[in-house]
């Protein structure tokens, strides 16, 4: 199949369904830029380290780099998720299909933003991809559970890995600097965290990125009357796109997001931000080259709790945690249940 920037905007101006699902997919980057980007620049922010908005412009300068780079290197993430799921045969409606999940995921994300709750938009996605293919094809023979596998996967691993790392490098962090003078630690680690803020929105772009390459690669594979992308390569003119709307999107903000994430939950200091910034990180890296999804907002917040339960457990605020952890819960029910019923209203009304 063609994936040429011609043959693409030849194939939008012609079908409407094509055109509202990039419109559809890039809001979905938008949000996730806006809403997702910030979990990486909130330590940064309240240890004083950067002003917001000059953290949140660094952070779209490197979450554009992370998408464009990474993607180049190993592009498997935006495999998995495309593989995930399957509409079926009939192109057309696995076109509107795939429109309905992705505004599901633009509602779900954004009503949970306005209450200032980290959302993953990674888990919205496959939710949102999840209900479709099921709305679809009537049933969970829509579900590829060989990748679903992998979603499992990560999300044990953002929590698990992301806790123990955090904890294991900030306690490293407190043996080597025990005897430093504070001045010059706070000095040296104002500008270590920069440079972990720096790596962690380089890294949600190189995972968020590629997801949702994965589905505008899918949008184009329906309008082109294919049912599937094997052995479609990603052009460097798709990467670009991508990487241009999520570092908008990270320039509009996200501050209550950034309050939530780097004030609420853990009281830090630098070297504990640093800390979470580079095992964050770190986890992240390890799962873009694994091919393996996972979700940059459970990675950062667990990262979080490890660092903070270095001093005691008691230092994690666990009543924000529990919120945060119940909307996680809910996004898989909540965000596949609304993309569900519009799969089914559009390909009524379509």
């Amino acid at each position: 199949m063609d994936v040429s920037l011609t043959y693409f905007w030849q194939a939008m101006t012609s079908s409407p369904v094509l055109f509202v699902t990039i419109m559809f997919t890039l809001g979905v980057i938008f949000v996730n830029g806006w809403t997702d980007a910030p979990n990486a620049i909130a330590t940064c922010v309240t240890t004083r380290c950067m002003s917001v908005r000059g953290a949140i412009w660094m952070s779209a300068a490197f979450n554009f780099l992370g998408v464009f780079i990474m993607t180049q290197i190993n592009s498997s993430v935006a495999s998995t998720i495309s593989n995930m799921v399957d509409f079926g045969t009939n192109t057309h409606e696995a076109l509107i299909a795939l429109c309905a999940a992705l505004l599901s995921i633009v509602v779900y994300s954004v009503t949970a933003s306005f209450f200032g709750i980290p959302t993953s938009e990674s888990h919205s996605l496959i939710a949102g991809l999840s209900g479709a293919a099921i709305a679809i094809q009537q049933g969970v023979g829509g579900i590829n559970m060989d990748e679903w596998v992998k979603v499992l996967y990560g999300l044990v691993l953002s929590l698990v890995l992301g806790f123990a790392t955090g904890w294991a490098v900030c306690k490293l962090l407190t043996v080597v600097c025990r005897n430093v003078e504070r001045r010059a630690a706070n000095s040296f680690f104002r500008w270590a965290q920069i440079a972990g803020a720096a790596a962690m929105s380089f890294m949600h772009g190189a995972q968020d990125g590629q997801k949702f390459i994965g589905v505008l690669f899918l949008g184009m594979a329906f309008a082109g009357g294919q049912s599937d992308v094997s052995g479609m390569q990603i052009p460097v003119w798709l990467m670009l796109l991508c990487s241009v709307v999520m570092a908008l999107g990270t320039s509009v903000g996200g501050e209550k997001i950034i309050k939530s994430v780097g004030m609420d939950m853990v009281k830090l200091e630098r070297y504990q931000g640093f800390a979470a910034d580079l095992s964050g990180a770190l986890c992240l890296l390890y799962s873009s080259l694994f091919g393996i999804p996972v979700s940059t907002t459970h990675t950062k917040t667990s990262a979080i709790m490890g660092v903070g339960a270095v001093k005691r457990l008691s230092a994690i605020n666990f009543s924000v945690v529990k919120d945060m952890v119940l909307t996680w819960i809910f996004t898989f029910p909540g965000c596949g249940l609304i993309s569900f019923v519009m799969a089914k209203l559009f390909m009524a009304i379509f």
